[in-house]
């Protein structure tokens, strides 16, 4: 049998910077038979069996309506018309037109769907990883002893380091290969996610997370970029727009897995005192489960191969081409359908040469240095061609779009937990028990206590043993003579008290929670210092239930969406999302109640969702395949920026006032809303 391979020849004529992969004719370098090989004349089918060949007609010619081959052959036609036509179309938008016809051909099955699943899971592990500080962050305060100022930089450093990553990988999917940027990516936030969850000390902790973000950050511009070319035209609106939805179901597996394991404080183990792994640190790791998956997924996933073909790695891509042709065709049981391109062309760029020549010469680690460098100047001058005459207007819009939708959207994302907890605490605080002169001797305090304030009590030879103690205040009271025995406390504190002649065992009544107090003769004994992790369901449902809510109210808008994106088109549907969604807010001026709040979440989610979907897929499809991850990155970044800008400000105004937030929210949405409608339709557009 003769090797397939040996026709695969090379031409390189002088005068061409381009190489043809195969041999033998074909427009433009692309050459593929009109029909699949003939079938013989009596091999009906028993369905059609003794129906007369006129009868043998599709239906829709009854209608004058065109076959869809007919349709496709008309649109390659066309396509083939304008390029033959344009003198100065180059080699990259006749490799555009080549792509996108041998993408038909492949047509859309089951490889499709089974690299959806996969980059659907490293979507996911993005839209975990936004949520999972927000969740442990009420047990790890107390585990890892967090001040407001370091639960602050904690929450902060999830989203900066995702910047960084968007901005880093986005830049290298360009150089390096979707693929592969996406693996290193993927496998950096597992191994530190993992080392996250055994960090005892806050640093460490810190440190992980950031590292880890980075690695997650880089998720998003790849996996858009990556996906997108392996769509066809018509497919493509609609297929990423399915794709947005694993963000959705990553909310909702974070929600719901923190809801299943962190209250369960019997989960964890310890060795020692000096080890300590509790049920949050459990959901740390059950929170690395969707990258894990999408990191064995991509082991059995193929490279881009318009990446390869843009970088002139021809055998690659031809070979990958015909996998997701035969995939396609055999599931779709039509194994007989052949794959038949013969001449794919692509341009040999120079600094591929470049790296090659450099790559040859010098000792191992020169020869590191020279690559490692050469990348970096690539990936700069890359981004740099953002702004570019042919791309500046389109990156300056996408650039106000993003950041004005990411600062409204992150910013009251963070706005309606906090609205809830601030109205959780008043209502609390209106409830507050006040004892004042209390006068007690000899009383056995064997109930807990909880939310009261205790003014100018004298208690005298009491004892306090076995009951826990919270939101507890004593102010300018005197006690003497007093036993405190296994006292548990939550925001206990005594202010400007005389306590004399008293015993403290085995309590968590440290130094810190005596405020301005005078003590003669008090002991401390085996009194447990530093912050403890109470054993008591104190994580309130309510943070679980609202950003599950959050996330599953996203579903309808996600759908209709994606069910409309080619019809109504991609700037239509951003425009009208972020204009409507502008007007909620100002539905946040009524709402007085935490029902309210929580509805009007639900009801900003879902149509605030339809717009980053929109988003996202006019990003892919304005810029070219050398430059489209790279801006994906640099636009994602600016949106993690925006989410720091917009959490920071917003939260700042909890408790203080509502109509700052709604109205800087009000803002942003109807500006990126105008600012979008003046975007170019690229539903007809093919990938560049």
């Amino acid at each position: 049998m003769a090797d397939p391979y040996q026709n695969n020849i090379y031409h390189q004529g002088g005068g061409h910077s381009y190489r043809t992969y195969g041999e033998g004719g074909g427009h433009d370098g692309y050459g593929y038979q009109a029909d699949y090989p003939p079938q013989e004349e009596d091999a009906a089918s028993d369905v059609t069996e003794g129906h007369d060949e006129e009868d043998q007609m599709y239906e829709g010619e009854y209608q004058g309506i065109p076959h869809p081959d007919e349709v496709k052959a008309a649109q390659r036609a066309a396509r083939a018309k304008s390029g033959t036509s344009g003198s100065a179309a180059s080699e990259l938008e006749e490799l555009s037109e080549q792509y996108e016809d041998i993408m038909e051909d492949c047509g859309h099955g089951k490889f499709q769907w089974t690299l959806f699943i996969v980059l659907g899971l490293a979507l996911m592990a993005d839209g975990v990883e936004c949520f999972v500080v927000a969740f442990v962050l009420p047990s790890a305060e107390k585990d890892l002893c967090l001040s407001n100022a370091e639960k602050g930089m904690l929450g902060l450093v999830v989203f900066l380091s995702m910047m960084v990553g968007a901005f880093l990988w986005g830049g290298l999917a360009d150089k390096v290969g979707r693929r592969r940027c996406l693996m290193v990516a993927l496998a950096i936030n597992c191994v530190f996610a993992f080392l996250s969850s055994f960090a005892q000390g806050y640093g460490f902790f810190l440190f992980f997370r950031l590292l880890s973000g980075i690695g997650i950050g880089g998720t998003v511009p790849i996996v858009y970029s990556y996906f997108s070319e392996f769509l066809q035209m018509d497919k493509r609106g609609e297929h990423l727009s399915w794709l947005c939805m694993f963000w959705m179901i990553g909310g909702i597996y974070a929600s719901f897995t923190a809801w299943g394991i962190i209250p369960r404080y019997g989960w964890g183990f310890s060795m020692g005192t000096e080890f300590q792994f509790h049920s949050w640190r459990v959901f740390v790791l059950v929170a690395a489960l969707p990258a894990i998956a999408s990191l064995v997924g991509l082991t059995f996933m193929p490279e881009s191969p318009r990446f390869l073909l843009e970088n002139a790695k021809h055998d690659e891509a031809w070979m990958i081409l015909k996998q997701v042709h035969d995939t396609n065709w055999r599931a779709k049981g039509q194994p007989e359908k052949v794959f038949t391109v013969t001449h794919i062309k692509a341009p040999k760029t120079a600094e591929d040469e470049f790296i090659e020549i450099q790559s040859a010469t010098g000792t191992p680690v020169q020869r590191w240095a020279v690559r490692s460098l050469t990348l970096c100047k690539l990936v700069l001058r890359n981004v740099a061609s953002l702004l570019s005459a042919e791309l500046r207007f389109a990156t300056l819009f996408m650039a106000i779009i993003w950041f004005c939708m990411a600062f409204s959207y992150y910013g009251l994302s963070v706005w309606f937990p906090d609205m809830i907890k601030h109205l959780q605490y008043e209502e609390y605080e209106s409830k507050v028990k006040v004892f004042h002169g209390e006068r007690l001797a000899n009383f056995h305090f064997n109930f807990s206590l909880e939310n009261q304030i205790h003014r100018e009590g004298k208690y005298i030879r009491d004892t306090f043993v076995s009951i826990e103690m919270k939101s507890v205040k004593f102010e300018d009271s005197l006690f003497e003579d007093c036993h405190f025995k296994d006292i548990k406390s939550t925001d206990t504190v005594f202010e400007n008290c005389t306590i004399r002649s008293t015993i403290f065992y085995n309590t968590d009544l440290w130094e810190e929670k005596f405020i301005d107090c005078r003590m003669e003769n008090v002991t401390f004994e085996h009194n447990k210092h530093g912050c403890h992790l109470d054993t008591m369901e104190e994580n309130d449902v309510l943070i679980y239930l609202v950003s599950f809510l959050g996330s599953l109210a996203v579903l309808p808008g996600n759908i209709i969406s994606a069910l409309f994106m080619e019809k109504i088109g991609r700037v239509k549907i951003i425009g009208g999302s972020m204009l409507i969604s502008a007007g909620c807010t100002f539905f946040l001026f009524l709402s007085f109640s935490q029902s309210a709040i929580i509805t009007l979440q639900c009801l900003f989610c879902g149509v605030s969702v339809a717009a980053w979907n929109g988003i996202e897929v006019v990003t892919v499809e304005l810029y070219p395949a050398s430059k489209r991850a790279t801006a994906f990155g640099v636009l994602n970044a600016l949106c993690k920026l925006a989410a720091v800008l917009g959490s920071s400000i917003f939260a700042s105004f909890v408790g203080v006032t509502k109509a700052i937030p709604i109205l800087l929210s009000f803002a942003a949405l109807v500006c990126g809303g105008l600012v979008a409608l003046k975007l170019p339709d690229t539903r007809q557009k093919i990938l560049q």
